[in-house]
């Protein structure tokens, strides 16, 4: 492209960007993104030990309907057991859309999501609080289904544990090939298979193993 095309170019560009701003459509033509904190606005998988320590730091949450199934209705799943934290919880709880709860009820609610095999999974912004603390099911989470449907794991991030496997404690049950909603567990040629590379650390399999051969273990590396 010639330099004299090129400017004329930018000046539409700009004419044009400058008119999405003024309309207020735009803040700006674009953003930078520093690259240390650029997983950060991903989701991220979350046992349910963080879970109660996140809440247990907030300084105000409320529990909320899952508004992933409310929407799509393609289970029955429990619907209220979501989390708001902080100045969102607190808006949500005015506008009626969720309500205050004690640090026990929330802890029930974490239970009863875990006999349900869901995963948990919060939106967190260096920039601002958690404010989101969700207990997802793969067949309404718009998150999940990035990574299972689109092929799109780099949108969800790991939690800091993954699970680890005592092969002479397993029995081959197969229980944890029916809790893992990322096929790190599965069963081939009648055996029970686990690959940690496909494990994002949700602890569904512990919570459920029969013989105590899952554990999580904290992620030495990244």
């Amino acid at each position: 492209m010639k330099s004299q095309d090129r400017d004329e170019e930018l000046e539409k560009r700009l004419e044009m960007f400058d008119g999405w701003v003024k309309e207020g459509k735009i803040p700006s033509s674009s953003k930078v993104i520093p690259i240390t904190q650029s997983l950060s606005l991903l989701q991220w998988v979350l046992p349910t030990q963080q879970m109660i320590e996140l809440l247990k730091n907030s300084r105000s949450f409320a529990l909320a309907n899952c508004a992933c199934r409310a929407k799509h209705k393609q289970c029955n799943n429990p619907l209220e057991v979501c989390f708001y934290t902080n100045d969102v919880a607190d808006k949500k709880v005015a506008q009626g859309a969720a309500r205050h709860v004690s640090m026990e009820g929330a802890a029930d609610v974490l239970k009863l999501a875990n006999e349900y095999g869901l995963v948990h999974l919060t939106i967190y912004n260096p920039e601002q609080h958690v404010y989101a603390l969700c207990s997802c099911c793969e067949c309404c989470c718009h998150d999940i289904a990035f990574m299972k449907k689109l092929g799109r794991p780099d949108l969800v991030a790991h939690a800091d544990y993954i699970a680890v496997a005592d092969k002479d404690q397993c029995t081959q049950c197969g229980i944890c090939t029916e809790r893992c909603v990322f096929g790190a567990w599965v069963i081939k040629d009648g055996e029970v298979i686990y690959d940690n590379k496909k494990c994002y650390g949700c602890g569904l399999c512990v919570t459920k193993c029969p013989d105590s051969a899952i554990k999580m273990e904290l992620c030495t590396s990244a």
